[in-house]
Order: structure tokens, then sequence, then C-alpha cells
């Protein structure tokens, strides 16, 4: 049979208001009262109406989180930053996986979140393509307040993404450091926003160095490891005389680092490799593989901890505190690019 206040407040010998306050932590209550009340609820295993108490707060503590490829390294890290913000801030979570970061039927997705009366939304799809062009000023105004992570920053828009520009000029200035003069670059699909920034890293610390940035020396992967073994192999048919290559991806390094090995190139003395993202197994490839790391928990935690900010600040009618958060991601250097 399920508790409710009534028994408890009988049980007690005081009013159900009492018993409410006591409950949610309001008002001013005697010791003495709060300890009797207390133990009536640990007697009957008295557990909250969370529905009930969610009609009278108008609201559900449930945050919606849409994303995509939790099944990868890089998007989990940022769910679990997620989970555990969530966690520690109160919240539940509504998990939305779309099988596509392009799919179209967002009408949909977000009538279900209104439905279910989500006090907030993570948007945790990367940018693709056309992707981001549902969102407009009418529509967020009908919405829950959204966070949206890896993407370009907007104004009127709360973001938190990585700085993948910043973290592409670390991998390819080290490599410079190191002597390069002829650095390719496998990028992942360029309708990604993310790929994009690393090709734009890539060019800018070459050019600040004067050297060659040409198509030549760009090949399209699409993030797998397999990717990775094919354009590797394209690109050093092409330019033969490259003595470093920046991988935007550890997954697409691993098939790179396999034809380097197959084709008889030292690393790093005859070909220096860098990768991005930094998984754990990064540093058992052979060689061990320099790379990039994102803090993607921290991404999740900074989303949950602005939206709960939002939510917040909505409750209390007061403006939204918006803002766009880049984290500057970290190189670690190993064995696949200096030479000791």
């Amino acid at each position: 049979m399920h508790v409710t206040l009534q028994d408890v407040a009988k049980l007690a010998g005081v009013s159900t208001k009492t018993v409410s306050r006591v409950v949610n932590n309001q008002g001013e209550i005697s010791d003495t009262t709060r300890q009797r009340v207390q133990a009536a609820i640990e007697q009957l295993n008295y557990r909250p109406n969370i529905l009930a108490r969610s009609l009278v707060n108008q609201r559900t503590n449930t945050l919606a989180v849409v994303a995509w490829g939790i099944d990868y390294y890089g998007p989990s890290r940022t769910v679990v930053g997620i989970e555990n913000k969530s966690d520690e801030l109160g919240y539940s979570l509504f998990l939305n996986l779309l099988a596509h970061p392009d799919e179209g039927d967002i009408d949909r997705i977000l009538d279900t979140l209104v439905e279910r009366r989500v006090d907030g939304i993570i948007w945790a799809v990367p940018e693709v393509g056309g992707n981001r062009m549902w969102i407009n000023p009418a529509r967020l105004d009908r919405l829950p307040p959204i966070v949206f992570l890896s993407m370009e920053a907007q104004i009127g828009l709360t973001t938190v993404s990585v700085d993948n520009r910043a973290g592409a000029r670390q991998a390819v200035q080290h490599l410079i450091d190191q002597g390069r003069q002829r650095i390719g670059l496998i990028t992942g699909p360029l309708a990604w926003w993310e790929a994009r920034e690393r090709f734009a890293g890539w060019q800018d610390a070459l050019r600040q160095a004067g050297l060659d940035a040409g198509s030549s020396l760009v090949v399209e992967g699409d993030w797998s490891a397999s990717s990775g073994a094919q354009t590797m192999r394209v690109l050093l048919e092409r330019e033969p005389d490259i003595d470093a290559v920046f991988v935007c991806s550890d997954q697409m390094a691993v098939g790179a680092l396999g034809v380097a090995h197959q084709i008889g190139r030292r690393l790093p003395q005859d070909l220096a490799v860098v990768g991005f993202d930094n998984i754990p197994e990064s540093a058992f490839f052979w060689p061990p593989l320099t790379t990039v790391y994102q803090q993607l928990i921290d991404v999740g935690c900074l989303a949950v901890q602005n939206l709960h900010q939002w939510i917040e600040a909505k409750r209390k009618g007061e403006a939204a505190p918006l803002e766009n958060v880049q984290l500057t991601p970290e190189l670690v250097i190993r064995a696949s690019s200096a030479q000791h």
C-alpha cells in the first residue's frame, strides 16, 4: 500500500502541512517535531510522490538529453559528464538517441520533450550539415531552456564546446617545432563543424610558419580506423615526401599508423603522427600516439551546470544567463611524434 503524507501525519500526531514542510525542508519546525516526523517517515517507509510534487512545484527535476553516437568514445564521455553533474544537482535524465546526427524529425522530438514537461534540454548532437537550421528565436521561446554542445557559438544561444581549432593548432605547431616541414592532414568528414575547425587549425599553423597548406596535402576520412588506413595510403601515394601527418581522430590514426608500418616508414624518424581525442588506447598504440586531449566529461558537466542556472533564473523570473563556453584542449606528447 502506498504510504501518504496523511499516514505520516497521523502517526506523528501533526498536520499534513507540517509533514510537507519537513519533507521539503521548508519553514521553521522545532527540532522535537522534526524528529517525531522523521521517525514516522522511517517507521512507515514513506517515499515522496515525485509526480505529485512536480505538479505542485511546476517542475519535474528532469533534464532531456538529445544525443547521437554514444557508442563512440567522445560522445559517451560527454554523456558521462552530463549524468555525473545531473545526479549531483538532483536531476533525473530522459535520454533521446538519434539514429543519425542529421535526423530531420525535430518537431516530433521537441513535442515529446515538451509533453514530458522536462525542465531543460541538452542538445548533445554534433553540428553536421544543416542540422541546426531548425533553431530560431520564435521556436526556442516555446521550449524549455536548451544548452547546445559541439557547435559554432551563436548569439542568443548557450553553447558548450571544445576549441577544436586551438587543439589542431597545438598539434601542428608541435610538429613544426620538431622540424617537420611537410605536414599532411587526414580530416574527418567536412560536413561536421568539428572537422572543419580542426582543418582550419591545421591551416592556421602552417600558414603562420610559411609552410605549404595546399589541398594536395588533405584527405577526408569518416572518423573510422578503416578510413584512416585508406586515406593514409592515398596521402602517401599523392605526397610521398611528407614527413608528418595530423590525423583528426585517434580512431583514424590507428589505421594510419598501420599503413605506415606496412610500407616501411619508421615512426617517428621518417614520419611523425599526431592524433586527436586521447582515447585510453592511444597510449598503447605502436608507437604510443601523441594526441589532443578534449575535456569531454567537463563539457557535459558544464552543460548541466549552465542549464541548471538558467532553470533557476527562469523560476525566479530573471533573465536567462546565456553564454558561449569553449574549453581549450591539451596536447599529450608521446613517441609517435617526438624523437628522443
